[in-house]
């Protein structure tokens, strides 16, 4: 009887209620909230619910030693997780991201660059308030990214520059990408009047097949050639716009574009989630990451929306840029563009600016893999 009573005692010992913590419990909450945020409100399910369920496994409560979490080497979760640690994952997004965009809207209007250049301020802002606060500046740089909205570079950056920071980084980029409209909408009417809001601009340019495939090649010249080091994001994204446009790699391409994503977007929010262990990240510094990835869209946003007002000080009328676009630097794409699209017909249903905000858009996603380049190449 006695060794039944003792077998029982070791089982007990191995289950989660014997090793459960408060903490755990707080983490697995998150989890939930993100999985209801993902599907109830819809703000990127994609990336929510994976993430979300991946917080839940990460946190089960375990005895030590059974090989199983991810950070014991050797376990299932930890050889997924390689993808995210070493950084093939992110290229492999870009590789999708470049697949499914057009960027017709940039290359008829080339001059929208500026805006999306503009919009990466956030994250040279958020660098330098991070170092202001004490992080180290390769944790500092890997924190600012987070103000390019963009997921799979925080998530490349991050793991080059600071692996330890890695799962906080990457859950407050990602929770900050879902909330896009939250965020910059009252922003953006605070920063503009209703005289700018109405500002209508020409429809772009019809752009031939020859523009769009000699783009990704000279594209990823020139920048490659100013940022050698971010060369697996860029080549990945303009290798993934020319199996697109080239018009012989339509297999490639739709490969590229949807299988392949979806299966890395699945991992890297499932490993992602699951990084984020209770012991590793419900620390002063994740508030502070999250704090300063709040700020880092802030600053994003309001950058983008005052340099098109600056901008327009210096253009014609009939030739002003609708200051609502100034939001759409930051790479979430479409996120930020349909919202200068909703936000544009709040004021007049019959002005439509998503076209017009796609090149800002599109820029800003070269333009985060550009500063992530910077980044990495001074500070890794």
């Amino acid at each position: 009887m006695s060794q039944i009573f003792e077998s029982l005692s070791t089982f007990w010992n191995y289950t989660g209620f014997a090793n459960c913590e408060w903490a755990n419990i707080i983490m697995i909450a998150i989890g939930i909230l993100f999985i209801t945020m993902g599907i109830v409100k819809e703000w990127e399910p994609l990336l929510l619910v994976p993430i979300g369920f991946g917080i839940i496994i990460g946190n089960i409560p375990m005895f030590p030693g059974l090989n199983v979490s991810i950070y014991e080497d050797g376990s299932v979760l930890n050889t997924l997780y390689q993808g995210v640690k070493v950084g093939w994952y992110p290229p492999l997004i870009f590789l999708g991201i470049g697949a499914m965009t057009d960027f017709s809207a940039l290359i008829s209007q080339p001059k929208l660059v500026l805006i999306g250049a503009a919009a990466q301020m956030g994250i040279f802002g958020a660098y330098l308030i991070a170092l202001a606060l004490g992080f180290a500046p390769n944790e500092a740089g890997a924190i600012g990214i987070i103000g390019g909205a963009d997921g799979p570079t925080a998530i490349f950056l991050s793991g080059k520059l600071a692996p330890d920071l890695m799962g906080a980084i990457a859950v407050s980029a990602y929770s900050y990408m879902a909330l896009v409209p939250v965020i910059q909408r009252p922003i953006m009417l605070m920063l503009t009047n209703k005289k700018e809001r109405l500002i209508r601009m020409p429809k772009p340019r019809q752009v031939s097949q020859k523009e769009k495939i000699i783009f990704p090649i000279v594209g990823f010249i020139m920048t490659a050639f100013i940022v050698p080091s971010g060369l697996p994001l860029l080549g990945m994204l303009f290798f993934g716009n020319l199996l697109k446009e080239s018009g012989v790699t339509r297999r490639l391409a739709e490969t590229a574009r949807g299988p392949l994503v979806d299966v890395i977007t699945t991992l890297i929010g499932l490993t992602v989630g699951a990084s984020t262990q209770a012991d590793k990240f419900l620390t002063g510094n994740s508030v502070k990451i999250f704090a300063l990835g709040l700020l880092s869209f802030v600053i994003a946003t309001t950058c983008g929306v005052l340099f098109v007002k600056i901008w327009n000080l210096f253009l014609k009328e009939g030739h002003k840029i609708n200051p609502l676009i100034g939001n759409a630097g930051v790479s979430a794409v479409p996120d930020s563009a349909r919202v200068s699209e909703v936000v544009g017909r709040e004021c007049d249903p019959s002005n439509h600016l998503l076209m017009n905000a796609m090149a800002p858009n599109v820029a800003g996603v070269i333009g985060s893999a550009v500063a992530a380049g910077i980044l990495l190449g001074f500070l890794g």
